[in-house]
């Protein structure tokens, strides 16, 4: 069957000696065949197992052990690795005989169970000695498969899994050895089968094992000796698994005996009886044992179905008695529940009992209590619960709602048809077509100056201004009760609602107050009654019957009532009473504010009618005549010919030899005197200039066309007067200040250049030059992306932050004067310095379809950092967005729900555009979307480097525009 794996018998015959190896008697004792069971597995060849014949001795040694080692002393100082002590096993915490194998610590040793073959760490305490009638050799072998080897370098996971196979084969199952050989240390060298299975080739077959290697002259393996104590501790770290038909688990890890019914009743009986049980160690000598040798195979494994259904009683009676624990410390627990709950409900009796005296006066007292706040709240005013003041705005809304003038609507169609006659005028190069046109005009000027007088009338009779203070103090007000309003669609619906609700909610209160007046109504008149039946005075009393009898009735009537009003009263409304209060409130500011812009309507064409009947009304049917301004030119170059001329006379004096001082100096005084004529015809000239230039540009477009020699339309750019050059310095050096303040990130375009003319008044201004970089630019040859957009957004943002904390509003933001310098750095530009922050923001920049003037700009309001914000917001909108068109509210806010954005974009944008009166240029900074890392270039250095030395320029040139204007105001500039 193994071929050249198995020992013959011829070989093993003529061997003399082996190392390690004790050789067999061949008639006696080679190819003998021994019974067992397996009890424990060390390895895929070697393993543990029982005699069968030796069951009984397993019984015998287990109940003198449950006797002796309870009572026996802890074993202490050295151990002796040859002698046998009695183990307390841990699984079953019963005694079995065991040898030390190794000293662990000083308080753990590693240990076998010498007659199962098992092995544990085990605490010194749970190791005792035994009597020298235990001390006699292990009933379990040492087995190894005959002609086998663990192959050298196996893997850990093939050693466990050859392991967990050989135990499949042996563990707890009857097979026969037929041994070969037997070690020194006591291993027998044996074939094992199990039926017809031959068991070492079933190992071979799989792997875990191979055959052994042949030395000269001998069959026997060669194989390297493993420490015991070192193989015992690998398989405790790695112990058998649990096989799928074992139907005990701690079996496999457990010493176990083994012994038949009718064993083990004689055991159990003499041992009641009372005799001990001694036996001596030879009595118990491997080779003297022949109990049960009798007892056939199915005998044993009846009786050892016996034990496990033993166990299985054993194991069920502990379930039960558990569970019988357990019921009774419930009963127990619910016995205390109850002492506890009578504890309790005797202490509530007596409680009760004393209280039950002081009732009535308790009740009475608490009724006086809640009467009071309720009188209390009544006084207080309520109407806000029910919406009142909601309702008394929507009634001031109605009662002096400010209606469409009929002579607005005229007058519109009228200014209409006269800005188009102008806007022609104002595009037409020919003198006689132009008359024509001016005529047609003149017809349309005429009926639009009467429409005027009539809308003026009409308007003057109209308490606006009042009215718009009524509107803005109701705004207020119920602003100050609910917050801020959202948006929503004006809808009568929700105005009915509001209604229907008053209306439901006014019933409702009124029935429970009538009904607490009721009450409390009734319970006065029995108080009244009773005092009839308690007066000892009265011959006649009423019967106590009529008036006691129901009180307790009168009393919780009136407790109901009140506490029902109270509830109405203090309670909060629920969220459907408060979305329609919210969505009214809504509706109602939406209306004010539609008023709102009426009247700022109504007054700002007031403003433009006013001043065209102002400005026509000398100039009907006629242009402005422009003879004052060429007499002025005229004067002016009188002027400037003879101040050459006293020039040339003063040189030609100073280049003489012999000049006269005397009349040297009278040549200066006149060159003074003509030198300041001609400043002040220049500042004449100015003012007919910008008269004239107003007229052409708002009411008389013909005047360039008609008197082209004056070249009105030539006057252009930044012209000053010595007023305007002073505030256009104050501007610039604040501009320039702000700059200078913020040296790390400003954000701001920097002023090089200043120059004021004193001969043309003129006002240059020179700035950093940067080609297609501004974002109207930008955005029409190759778009920001989105985080581009973000990059150059924060600059803006740096920029308007160093204005507004310099306390400078732009109020002229738009896609023109911002820049996006190399695509990543964002600067604000410069402004009109000529121009009052008023001026700039008039001027309604448009992006796209999109308006960046602000609402509050709209209705008149002053600019603010607010209207800068909300400018900073569209632009970033806009870039957002892309081409995409905008859906705006009759505001003009743009709707940003729209759009798909992300988050963080989404809710800083709603913050400038919706709520930007709370928002800063600072948050805006700390805003989510713009807390990127922050990353310093090369080229950011070189900037740096660049604007440090523009900011050293700038600052020489501020303190030489000083200077000037000191000059310019004692006279002493020079003119050239």
């Amino acid at each position: 069957m193994w071929g050249q794996g198995h020992f013959s018998r011829a070989s093993v015959a003529e061997s003399v000696s082996f190392p390690g190896v004790v050789q067999m008697d061949e008639d006696t004792h080679y190819n003998k065949v021994e019974d067992v069971v397996g009890s424990h597995v060390e390895d895929a060849v070697t393993f543990w197992a029982q005699s069968i014949d030796r069951n009984k001795d397993i019984v015998k040694i287990g109940l003198s052990l449950s006797e002796v080692c309870p009572h026996a002393n802890s074993v202490f100082g050295s151990l002796d690795p040859k002698k046998i002590y009695g183990g307390l096993f841990s699984e079953d915490k019963c005694w079995y005989r065991c040898k030390v194998l190794k000293i662990i610590s000083d308080e753990k040793c590693l240990v076998r169970y010498i007659d199962y073959g098992n092995t544990e760490i085990l605490n010194r305490s749970d190791i005792v000695e035994i009597p020298s009638e235990l001390q006699f050799s292990s009933v379990a072998k040492k087995y190894r498969l005959w002609g086998l080897q663990i192959p050298s370098g196996q893997e850990v996971t093939q050693f466990d899994q050859g392991r967990t196979f050989l135990g499949s084969l042996i563990f707890e199952k009857e097979i026969k050895m037929r041994i070969k050989a037997t070690y020194q240390d006591g291993t027998v060298i044996a074939q094992a089968e199990y039926g017809s299975v031959d068991i070492g080739e079933e190992v071979a077959k799989k792997g875990f094992a191979e055959k052994c290697k042949l030395t000269s002259g001998n069959d026997i393996c060669e194989e390297k000796k493993s420490d015991p104590a070192q193989l015992a501790l690998r398989n405790l770290k790695n112990p058998i698994p649990l096989w799928g038909h074992r139907s005990n688990q701690t079996n496999l890890s457990r010493p176990k005996p083994r012994l038949s019914g009718r064993l083990a009743l004689d055991l159990k009986n003499e041992n009641d009886t009372g005799s001990h049980m001694t036996f001596t160690k030879e009595s118990l000598a491997v080779g003297d044992f022949k109990l049960g040798s009798n007892v056939s195979l199915a005998k044993i494994k009846q009786d050892q179905k016996l034990i496990e259904e033993n166990e299985k009683l054993k194991t069920e009676k502990e379930v039960l008695l558990e569970r019988y624990k357990a019921l009774e410390s419930k009963v127990e627990q619910t016995t205390q529940e109850l002492q506890q709950e009578k504890a309790n409900t005797m202490d509530l009796t007596k409680h009760l009992e004393s209280t039950l005296k002081t009732r009535v006066g308790t009740r009475m007292k608490n009724l006086a209590t809640k009467v009071e706040i309720l009188k209390e709240i009544r006084r207080v005013n309520t109407n806000v619960r029910f919406g009142d003041d909601l309702s008394e705005a929507m009634q001031v809304l109605d009662e002096g709602c400010l209606t469409i003038l009929s002579s607005l609507n005229e007058l519109e169609v009228i200014w209409a048809e006269y800005s188009l006659a102008q806007e022609k005028i104002k595009t037409c190069e020919d003198v006689n077509e132009g008359n024509i046109l001016i005529a047609e005009r003149n017809e349309v000027q005429q009926k639009l100056y009467v429409a005027v007088e009539v809308f003026i009338l009409e308007v003057d009779e109209l308490p606006l201004n009042k009215r718009l203070k009524t509107l803005k103090d109701l705004s207020a007000a119920l602003e100050a009760a609910y917050g801020q309003a959202t948006e929503g669609a004006n809808s009568e619906d929700i105005l009915r609602k509001f209604y229907d609700w008053k209306c439901d909610k006014r019933e409702e209160f009124s029935k429970v107050r009538t009904e607490t007046e009721a009450s409390l109504q009734r319970l006065v008149a029995w108080f009244q009654s009773s005092l009839q039946v308690f007066d000892l005075s009265v011959e006649e009393p009423l019967s106590s019957d009529d008036t006691v009898d129901n009180i307790d009735e009168i009393l919780e009537k009136t407790e109901s009532c009140l506490c029902k009003e109270l509830e109405i009263s203090l309670i909060e409304q629920g969220d459907a009473d408060k979305e329609i209060i919210l969505n009214t409130y809504g509706q109602v500011l939406q209306k004010i504010r539609s008023e709102e812009r009426l009247i700022a309507s109504v007054q700002a064409k007031y403003k433009d009618s006013t001043e065209f009947k102002k400005q026509i009304i000398d100039c009907l049917n006629k242009s402005p005549s422009v003879d004052h301004l060429l007499s002025i030119k005229k004067t002016l170059k009188g002027l400037k010919a003879r101040l050459r001329w006293k020039m040339v006379e003063r040189n030609n004096l100073e280049e003489s030899d012999d000049h006269d001082e005397s009349e040297v100096e009278k040549i200066k005084r006149e060159i003074t005197h003509l030198r300041n004529s001609v400043f002040q015809e220049i500042y004449h000239e100015r003012e007919e200039y910008e008269k004239l230039n107003s007229l052409a540009q708002k009411w008389f477009p013909e005047l360039p066309l008609l008197y082209p020699e004056i070249g009105l339309l030539k006057y252009m750019g930044y012209s000053v007067d010595v007023d305007m050059e002073a505030r256009v310095i104050k501007r610039a050096a604040a501009y320039h200040r702000a700059w200078r303040a913020a040296r790390e990130e400003p954000g701001l375009l920097p002023l090089k250049f200043l120059f004021l003319c004193k001969s043309d008044p003129m006002a240059y201004l020179v700035v950093p030059y940067h080609p297609r970089a501004s974002l109207s630019a930008v955005q029409a040859i190759m778009p920001l992306t989105s985080e581009e957009a973000l990059k150059v957004m924060k600059g803006v943002a740096h920029g308007l932050h160093t204005l507004h904390k310099a306390g400078i509003i732009h109020g002229s933001l738009h896609q023109n004067n911002v820049f996006a310098v190399n695509r990543e750095q964002g600067i604000v530009g410069d402004f009109d310095f000529t121009k009052s922050v008023s001026q700039r923001a008039a001027v309604n920049m448009m992006v796209g379809d999109l308006s960046l003037m602000s609402p509050e700009l709209k209705m008149g309001k002053p600019p603010s950092a607010s209207s800068d914000l909300y400018a900073y917001g569209c632009l970033l909108l806009w870039l957002s967005v892309q081409n995409q068109e905008f859906e705006t509210n009759e505001d003009g806010i743009p709707k940003v729900d729209q759009f798909h954005l992300d988050d963080s974009v989404k809710s800083l944008l709603c913050s400038l555009i919706f709520c930007r009166s709370s928002v800063t240029a600072e948050q805006v900074l700390n805003a989510e979307c713009f807390l990127l890392p922050k990353e310093k270039s090369v080229s950011d250095a070189e900037k740096d480097t660049e604007c440090t030395q523009h900011k050293k320029e700038e600052e020489l040139k501020m303190e030489n525009l000083d200077k000037f204007k000191e000059k310019t105001k004692n006279g002493e500039a020079t003119v050239d």
